[in-house]
């Protein structure tokens, strides 16, 4: 009886997404420029749409601290709508509601590692790839979202073999090869029809292979599939250097000619109140954003990708003080001694948890790690029973006769239950949380102070 289910599903599957196919909007004639930069303005909403890698809450989350830090007068929504064990076929299930809805600008997707079914390449499973993946698009396209495609990310066949050694060899030999073919596939609908295209795969694999030119038990995904926080920043990453986000927070330059007059300037903020002092240097600095702080159980990642160099730059440069070793201080906190030749070489702040500014991205990052793991967890669970009632649903449709099939889909009912309230309920406790970080993630103005040390 399962083996005719299964096989029942399996073709109903494959009729429904070949009309799904044959509704397929053309390609656009003429080369379309990629999507290469999100162009964001208050009130835009990005989806990141996805399975159970999105599900985790840590590649959004980190994405997000990006924005709440970064444009903090700018008030953007996000929404998760990553479910685990998702196919293409299993988010047009819930795209209404979990997409649609919150009438998304840009919609990143990251579907695959479920829909190659972890065996080697075959055409029939590509085709269904391929048709439920160009349906999705037809459906983003209704709407006026623009899609960003996402690669899958690697499977980490040696992590397979020491924390799943009873797995196929196929699965271990060939899977990498399904995923990188989906992940082209992806690079062309980019390519052809202008969407946005983010390569996942490249650079987890990449820093994998040279890590483990020193150490070979290295990974960043220890089951195989489900990258951990530090892969899930690579990750965000490959999303922001892909989407060519602003890569400064500020830089501040100051010179001291040999009259003792001071020129300063400020990208990114304002200076006033500048002024020589017996022993050093002061200034009021106010920038128009905070750093990137990311929660510390990603800090290996933060180090492989060289984040904050890239994307975080809290530069300062300093030419003209009499040579010695300063203090710096900021708001009478001491952020550390440096000497006038590594000052005129320029300090870069951003990772300085000394800072009062590096504390208040750390505050914003809290509030936004509780919101993921409370409240946007428990609306991805609500939409994780839903998925196992549409399957439910979809058996029962291949066998309407089938006692199992109707028990399953009343049993998944009364699991779900009033599906609107429980979402509505839990989107405006996330809601709740937003607030607070908009509430404190304003940048405020900074004293520095260099002062002479003996």
């Amino acid at each position: 009886m399962n083996r005719l289910r299964s096989s029942s599903l399996l073709l109903m599957l494959i009729l429904s997404i070949t009309a799904f196919a044959s509704q397929a909007a053309p390609a656009q004639e003429g080369a379309q420029p990629i999507v290469g930069k999100m162009e964001l303005a208050e009130g835009d909403c990005i989806v990141f749409l996805g399975d159970s890698i999105t599900h985790q809450c840590l590649y959004t989350q980190y994405v997000e601290d990006y924005f709440y830090t970064r444009y903090p007068n700018m008030r953007l929504q996000f929404h998760n709508a990553g479910v685990g064990g998702a196919q293409a076929l299993d988010a047009l299930d819930r795209f209404d509601r979990d997409v649609a809805a919150y009438n998304p600008k840009y919609v990143t997707i990251l579907l695959g590692m479920n829909d190659g079914h972890y065996v080697p390449f075959n055409q029939p499973t590509m085709n269904l790839y391929h048709n439920g993946m160009t349906e999705l698009l037809n459906r983003l396209d209704a709407i006026g979202a623009t899609p960003i495609l996402m690669t899958p990310t690697m499977y980490d066949s040696r992590a397979a073999r020491i924390s799943r050694p009873d797995s196929p060899e196929q699965r271990l030999e060939f899977y990498n090869s399904v995923l990188a073919y989906f992940g082209r596939w992806l690079q062309e609908q980019a390519l052809n029809n202008g969407y946005g295209f983010v390569d996942m795969f490249t650079p987890l694999n990449d820093i994998t292979l040279d890590q483990r030119k020193t150490d070979p038990d290295f990974t960043m995904i220890k089951d195989a599939v489900h990258p951990g926080p530090s892969g899930q920043l690579v990750m965000a990453v490959a999303i922001l250097e892909d989407m060519q986000v602003d890569r400064l927070v500020s830089s501040i330059n100051v010179e001291i000619d040999n009259k003792g007059t001071v020129h300063a300037s400020m990208k990114n903020g304002e200076l006033s109140g500048i002024k020589l002092l017996d022993d050093g240097l002061e200034f009021t600095a106010h920038a128009e954003s905070l750093p990137l702080v990311i929660p510390e159980e990603a800090a290996e990642g933060v180090a492989l990708t060289k984040l904050g160099h890239k994307f975080s730059r809290e530069s300062l440069e300093i030419h003209g003080l009499e040579s010695s070793k300063y203090k710096l201080l900021i708001d009478d906190q001491e952020i550390g001694t440096y000497t006038s030749t590594q000052l005129e070489r320029h300090l870069e702040l951003q990772g300085n948890a000394n800072t009062p500014q590096y504390q208040q991205a750390a505050e914003v990052a809290a509030i936004n790690k509780e919101r993921n793991d409370g409240p946007v967890h428990e609306l991805r669970a609500i939409w994780s029973l839903f998925q196992r009632y549409s399957r439910h649903l979809r058996e029962l449709a291949a066998n309407p006769e089938s006692k199992e099939a109707k028990d399953l889909v009343s049993k998944a009912e009364v699991q779900l239950g009033d599906l609107e309230k429980r979402v509505a309920d839990a989107e405006a406790k996330a809601k709740a949380l937003e607030d607070k970080i908009f509430e404190i993630n304003k940048p405020q103005p900074h004293v520095y102070r260099l002062i002479k040390v003996d």
